[in-house]
């Protein structure tokens, strides 16, 4: 029968080892998720602020839409030589851009 040097000591204090070390990384892990949690004082005061700063956000999305009912509609539309006159003046535009 051959045997290597694993075998020839008991294998219980070697598990017993890693178990422990698995335990001290399980609790390391979960502590640190637990100390980065907010306090309940400071969370109060955040929720307060997020509270404060949603009811600005509506109110001056309030503001918003109020002056867009009062804004005038938009101008008359163009006629089809002004669109054509437009369109000749961009295209030279483009084009002397071009040759810069």
């Amino acid at each position: 029968m051959i045997t290597n040097c694993y075998t020839a000591r008991s294998a219980a204090p070697y598990h017993a080892a890693v178990r422990i070390i698995a335990l001290l990384l399980v609790l390391a892990m979960t502590a640190g998720a637990a100390l980065a949690q907010p306090a309940s004082k400071r969370d109060n005061r955040q929720r307060g602020m997020q509270q404060e700063e949603r009811e600005r956000m509506r109110q001056d999305m309030r503001d918003v839409y109020r002056d867009r009912r009062e804004r005038p509609e938009r101008g008359r539309q163009m006629t089809p030589q002004e669109r054509d006159k437009l369109r000749r003046d961009i295209e030279n535009a483009n084009r002397e851009l071009r040759r810069r």
